[in-house]
């Protein structure tokens, strides 16, 4: 089953939209002040989020290449992670959610809470590495244990990166990659 994401029409826009995506004098904001923006916006909910819970934690805002990204860390926020990090994609989604609602636009904001994000994908790059190195010396397809998206989008990009081609196979939640030899 393919994954199928609609996008508005570009020529669609509305006047609120316009209004969110311009700054002070009416000037429209470059994509670096726009994700900056969804960064500043994605911090008030989980600061809100945070007092509500009770949680104390440190938020920290930046941009890596096409997306803001939002770190909350602290003492123990293995809560917000939850089991395999599904508390933590959970929190995402709402965030973006979030952030949807005030900008109008969808965000593909990236949260990370007590570095779970890039704990996992040092591990994935690990998998990936060993996997791509299997497929060359067998010449067989390998297909991976499933994976969430963030998990699948790290190992295609390994791959890629190796000069192998991977996909995307199955329905969630059993969904995963296959790595393809050359």
């Amino acid at each position: 089953m393919n994954e199928q994401t609609t996008h508005p029409a570009a020529d669609e826009t509305h006047p609120d939209d316009v209004a969110d995506n311009q700054g002070a004098g009416g000037a429209r904001l470059s994509k670096l002040e726009r994700l900056e923006r969804e960064g500043d916006i994605a911090a008030d909910y989980l600061e809100e989020l945070l007092d509500i819970a009770d949680l104390d934690g440190d938020l920290d805002m930046d941009v890596e290449g096409d997306r803001a990204s939002v770190q909350i860390g602290g003492a123990d926020l293995s809560q917000l992670v939850g089991r395999n990090g599904e508390v933590l994609e959970a929190l995402q989604e709402l965030t973006r959610l979030a952030v949807y609602r005030e900008t109008g636009e969808r965000s593909r904001l990236m949260l990370d809470v007590s570095g779970h994000r890039a704990q996992q994908r040092t591990r994935l790059v690990a998998l990936a590495e060993k996997s791509i190195a299997e497929v060359k010396a067998t010449g067989e397809s390998l297909s991976l244990e499933p994976m969430s998206a963030f998990e699948r989008k790290v190992v295609h990009d390994v791959v890629a990166a190796a000069g192998l081609s991977s996909e995307s196979e199955g329905a969630e939640p059993k969904r995963h990659v296959v790595i393809l030899p050359a």
